[in-house]
């Protein structure tokens, strides 16, 4: 869905403007934060012009290298940041500063916009230009990463209980393990992500001297944020090692049937072999009673097995 937000400031309110029209009649030194998302080739070459600034293609803003995330000059930074969707896909986003201005490029709708809008209108004196918008931009998307990481953690906290409630294992847990894994990662780089974008915010003096501590708040929450991956990493290693230590217990359990089976009929075989012999003279052979000696003597041995393997505690 293509969007236009314009956000501006009248009489200390926050208002909203979605036509590229409304640029015309807005002064530029109210205008606090211009939104785009998917918006056409036209509607970022209208606004280049209007604002001077040069919006970065989707293959710009994908770019890892840090020339091309994080660029700035006399009068105006250009960043690029990743943001989590719902579903831990990845959502590049532009985002450039000039003349107070906030200018954001996306081309999905990402939850911590919509929450940032709302903090606006709630507390519009707390923005009084773009840079403000992009510090609580920031801090919304690190809470955000908090919330995924303990999403994942209360998921991890299941999988271990759901191990520890049941001694049979399938590979469905093991392909739980690793997507889990997969999420972590993905968080972690993320937050990798945005940690790279704020140092460079910190070093940067174009920032209002106000909103220093806010960036340093957000350098020690992501670094929090560092531990609890690890502790989610270190935890399914562990996850992993119990279901591979069931698996062997598990297989160590099918071989010991199998022994045991092994062992208590190879009695009666060694018996049953030994009177398959073709030999001309076998005493029991014209015996009566022979048939049933036999089958008897295969039950005494195979019932004096089990009893040697009950003793031994073998079973």
């Amino acid at each position: 869905m293509s969007e236009l937000k314009i956000f501006y400031k009248d009489n200390e309110k926050i208002k909203i403007a979605k036509t590229l029209s409304a640029l015309k009649q807005l002064d530029k030194h109210d205008i606090i934060w211009i939104d785009l998302l998917d918006v056409s080739d036209k509607t970022e070459d209208t606004l280049e012009g209007f604002l001077k600034i040069d919006i970065q293609e989707d293959e710009e803003m994908e770019e890892i290298e840090m020339s091309s995330r994080y660029i700035q000059t006399d009068d105006s930074i250009v960043a690029n940041s990743n943001f989590l969707k719902e579903d831990f896909s990845i959502e590049p986003v532009n985002f450039i500063v000039k003349n107070n201005i906030l200018v954001t490029t996306r081309d999905a709708d990402l939850g911590s916009f919509n929450e940032m809008v709302k903090k606006m209108f709630v507390n519009a004196r707390s923005f009084p230009s773009g840079y403000h918008v992009l510090v609580s931009l920031m801090e919304t998307r690190v809470e955000k990463d908090a919330d995924l990481i303990e999403d994942t953690t209360d998921l991890i906290t299941k999988l271990s209980t759901e191990i520890n409630a049941t001694d049979h294992v399938d590979e469905e847990v093991l392909i739980q393990i690793k997507d889990l894994q997969e999420k972590i990662t993905i968080i972690r780089q993320n937050i990798m992500d945005k940690q790279r974008v704020i140092s460079n915010f910190l070093k940067c003096d174009l920032f209002p001297a106000e909103l220093q501590p806010r960036l340093t708040m957000i350098i020690k929450d992501i670094n929090s944020l560092f531990d609890y991956t690890r502790f989610g990493f270190d935890r399914l290693d562990y996850l992993q090692d119990t279901f591979l230590g069931l698996v062997n217990i598990e297989q160590n359990k099918i071989i010991k049937i199998f022994t045991v089976v092994n062992v208590i009929f190879l009695p009666p075989t060694l018996i049953a072999s030994m009177y398959g012999m073709n030999f001309d003279f076998m005493p029991e052979l014209h015996w009566t009673h022979g048939y049933l000696f036999s089958i008897g003597l295969m039950v005494v041995f195979t019932l004096f097995v089990l009893l040697i393997f009950r003793l031994k505690k073998w079973l």
